[in-house]
C-alpha cells in the first residue's frame, strides 16, 4: 500500500513537472527538502505527532516552505498532509528523484566487490555499464563485502548480475547435492 501511495504522489508531482517545465526546479528543491528531513528527524515526528491538529500541520509547512521553495512544491507538500500521507514522505520524495533520473537516463549502479577497486577499474565498469544499458549517465556507488571471494555484484534498479565466486560456488554445491540426492 504504501508503495502505490508513494508512486500514486511522486507521479503526480512528476507530471507536473512535465506539464509546467519545472522538472529540473522541482527535482532540486525535493532534493533539498530530502536533504532538510535528514537532518532534521524532529521535524519527521512532529509532522506525524497525532496529537497536533492537520491544520497546524499546513501551517507549519507553509511558514517552513513558503518563499524557499516553488509555490508547487509547497502545495504539494501541505497536500500530503491534508491527506494525512507525511508518514509516506520519504517514499513519495524518493520515487520521484528516482523517477526523474529514470527520465534524464540516469542510472543508479550499485557495485559490490571483495576488494576495493582501483580508479581505471572503477571507470572501466562505469563505461562498460553505459555501453550495455540505454542511460547516458551512470551514478556508481561502491560497496565491498569480502565474502564474495571474487567477481562482483552489479544492481541496477532491480535487475542484478552476479558474477561472484561465492554465488558459483553456491550453484555447485546445490547441483552437487542434487548429483547425491539423485544417485541414492
Amino acid at each position: 500500500m504504501a508503495k502505490l501511495v508513494s508512486t500514486t504522489y511522486a507521479d503526480a508531482l512528476f507530471e507536473t513537472g512535465i506539464e509546467d517545465g519545472t522538472l529540473d526546479t522541482l527535482y532540486e528543491e525535493v532534493c533539498s527538502v530530502q536533504e532538510i528531513l535528514k537532518e532534521n528527524p524532529d521535524f519527521y515526528r512532529l509532522m506525524n505527532h497525532p496529537k497536533i491538529l492537520r491544520e497546524d500541520k499546513e501551517q507549519i509547512i507553509e511558514s517552513v516552505f513558503k518563499g524557499r521553495l516553488s509555490d508547487v512544491l509547497t502545495g504539494f507538500l501541505k497536500l500530503i498532509v491534508t491527506n494525512k500521507r507525511y508518514a509516506d514522505i520519504d517514499g513519495i520524495l524518493n520515487y520521484f528523484t528516482l523517477r526523474v533520473k529514470e527520465y534524464r537516463k540516469i542510472g543508479i549502479a550499485y557495485v559490490t566487490t571483495p576488494l576495493e577497486l582501483s580508479d581505471s577499474q572503477k571507470e572501466a565498469v562505469r563505461l562498460k555499464l553505459l555501453d550495455t544499458t540505454d542511460y547516458v549517465t551512470m551514478e556508481m556507488n561502491y560497496s565491498i563485502d569480502e565474502s564474495l571471494i571474487g567477481g562482483m555484484v552489479i544492481r541496477i534498479g532491480d535487475r542484478v548480475v552476479d558474477s561472484s565466486i561465492r554465488t558459483k560456488l553456491e550453484g555447485l554445491k546445490r547441483d552437487l547435492m542434487g548429483i547425491q540426492l539423485g544417485s541414492a
